[in-house]
């Protein structure tokens, strides 16, 4: 939880303003976007799935209602937050390569054109992707589990996060995901734990803005600590 929380004084240092200032307008610009489109969509949204249910189970509108607006929510937040992964990705690759630098004084000795840096972050970000897509859809089931259910869900989300911004420094020394992820669950309590800081901190308006810029800063502070010279 520490290494989260070192990404806040991180993120102030001079020389890394400018790499966190493009999460963070990236960030900022599609959740407010997708916010703002969603109230606007949700009421009719709601009013058509109701629209669909037979005169004999309108009194299921109860149950049906909240369920729409739930599930919408979530949807669209996986959503925009995928696109929005996958927009930042080079930058926030960069901003973990230069928080490596200002902490070791070392870059990740890996030799490659920006273009390069691009084709490897989106594909990083797509191999990302295809591992949550099935297990998003089997925890939101086991969600409706009382008591349990809404658990294991925070837990999944910990632990997707843990994964979604410890593997920027990873990724620039070209550590393949499997092993990325291999790493991290033999650290689960760390990969947890920072995690959870993480998912805490999304749920907190406007300090959310900031949770990718400050995640990037505190995973590549942990890989410098922990994983670097292994």
């Amino acid at each position: 939880m520490n290494y989260f929380l070192s990404g806040f004084s991180l993120i102030s240092q001079k020389g890394l303003k400018r790499f966190v200032f493009i999460p963070l307008i990236i960030n900022i610009i599609i959740f407010t976007g997708a916010f703002i489109y969603l109230l606007n969509q949700l009421s009719s949204l709601n009013e058509w799935v109701l629209s669909l249910l037979p005169s004999w189970l309108t009194w299921l509108s109860y149950l049906v209602g909240p369920f729409v607006v739930l599930l919408t929510l979530l949807s669209f937040y996986f959503l925009f937050t995928a696109v929005a992964n996958f927009i930042a990705a080079p930058f926030n690759g960069i901003l973990s390569e230069r928080v490596q630098a200002l902490l070791t004084g070392e870059k990740p000795n890996v030799e490659e054109s920006f273009n390069q840096m691009l084709k490897r972050s989106l594909q990083r970000e797509w191999q990302k992707l295809v591992y949550s897509i099935p297990k998003t859809i089997g925890f939101f089931i086991l969600f409706w589990i009382p008591f349990i259910g809404p658990v294991l869900w925070f837990l999944f989300g910990a632990w997707m996060l843990a994964i979604q911004y410890c593997d920027y420094p990873f990724d620039n020394h070209q550590i393949e995901f499997n092993e990325m992820r291999d790493e991290l669950w033999q650290n689960k309590g760390q990969s947890f734990s920072f995690g959870t800081s993480a998912l805490i901190c999304t749920m907190i308006p406007i300090l959310n803005f900031l949770v990718m810029p400050v995640a990037v800063c505190g995973a590549t502070k942990l890989w410098v600590e922990k994983y670097h010279r292994r």
